[in-house]
């Protein structure tokens, strides 16, 4: 169970500018702790929304369309379950172990699971004032070793050797969340314009892709004197254009290719759930809570370059293909999928 207690001397609980600054150093923790929670998932999910965009780099003959049910496998490495935390990274929340015995300031970081992670060990304990505390334990991860999802993608081949991609997944269910992908790409075949390439049967092609990534976990639960905070959920909401070149060699009905990977993506975070109810007793800036939250997260949006290569086979058998990929970068990410051309 993940919860959060803030505990009140009394219902009137004064707005003092000391408890407000103190209220102040709690949500900065609150933003800190979320980056290094919420971070290596949605890295990840960069890496699940890249695979596959590219059959193959050959030309097809025109509105040929191709329909595909793809499985996606992300390997969570054990580097990216867990991170470290001392009681000098916090203003406000200081470390206690789950039988109540604070951490010592001098006996180093302790270890806490990220989104990808599993379970917690500790408190996150902090004080408003002399009578008010927060008692918040940190939150749990998905604790999965693997993050298996299905999508679908088509592709129709248009004029001068380019074609038109798309890519959709409903919300996929994890154990602690949920996590959705969609976009659209556009592939330029580029042997077309070399004649020895089609000859000894090497496809090479360029292609930009641009997908969306939602991916959300529960976050606390707040169960409060004053009612709920309405932070229960944090999402992670990636916008990625990526630059694919890839070429390929044909062997009668197989296929091997080779891409290399360059994705711009854009970062924001956000908190959800249900509206918190103490915000009939508090309000930061004429704000809610949850809304004071969600403008602080602001600080820690960010953008990155990330590239990878991957390595995909590609079997026909009548105007079925099997094809199965796997990328390789700071994570590792396969593919599989089966496909019908019209």
């Amino acid at each position: 169970m993940i919860w959060i207690c803030l505990i009140f001397s009394s219902k009137s609980f004064s707005q003092s500018p000391q408890a407000l600054s103190r209220i102040g150093l709690f949500l900065d923790d609150g933003v800190m702790y979320s980056d290094k929670y919420i971070t290596p998932a949605t890295d990840a999910a960069v890496y699940q929304s890249s695979s596959g965009w590219m059959t193959s780099p050959k030309k097809r003959k025109l509105y040929a369309v191709t329909l595909g049910i793809y499985g996606n496998a992300f390997f969570v490495p054990k580097s990216d379950r867990n991170f470290e935390i001392s009681n000098s990274d916090f203003s406000f929340f200081t470390i206690q172990d789950l039988s109540g015995n604070p951490v010592s300031t001098t006996s180093g970081p302790v270890t806490m699971p990220t989104s990808l992670g599993g379970q917690s060990q500790y408190y996150l304990v902090g004080q408003l004032d002399d009578n008010n505390q927060i008692i918040m334990e940190s939150p749990n991860g998905v604790n999965q070793e693997s993050i298996i999802y299905p999508y679908l993608q088509g592709s129709i081949s248009l004029w001068k050797g380019f074609e038109f991609a798309v890519k959709y997944s409903s919300k996929v269910n994890l154990k602690r969340g949920n996590y959705q992908v969609y976009g659209f790409g556009l592939k330029h075949n580029l042997n077309q314009y070399f004649s020895g390439l089609n000859k000894r049967k090497i496809n090479l092609a360029a292609l930009i892709a641009y997908s969306k990534e939602d991916i959300s976990f529960d976050f606390i639960d707040p169960i409060t004197t004053f009612g709920t905070l309405g932070i229960s959920q944090i999402n992670g909401l990636v916008s990625t254009t990526q630059f694919q070149m890839s070429v390929s060699k044909e062997w009668k009905n197989f296929e091997l290719m080779f891409s290399s990977i360059v994705n711009y993506s854009d970062f924001k975070y956000e908190f959800g759930g249900e509206k918190g109810t103490i915000d009939e007793v508090i309000t930061i800036n004429n704000q809610t809570v949850r809304e004071e939250f969600n403008k602080r997260l602001q600080s820690i949006y960010k953008n990155k370059y990330i590239g990878l290569v991957e390595l995909s086979g590609r079997y026909q058998f009548s105007k079925f293909y099997v094809q199965s990929s796997v990328a390789f970068g700071k994570f590792v990410n396969t593919n599989l999928s089966v496909q019908y051309e019209f």
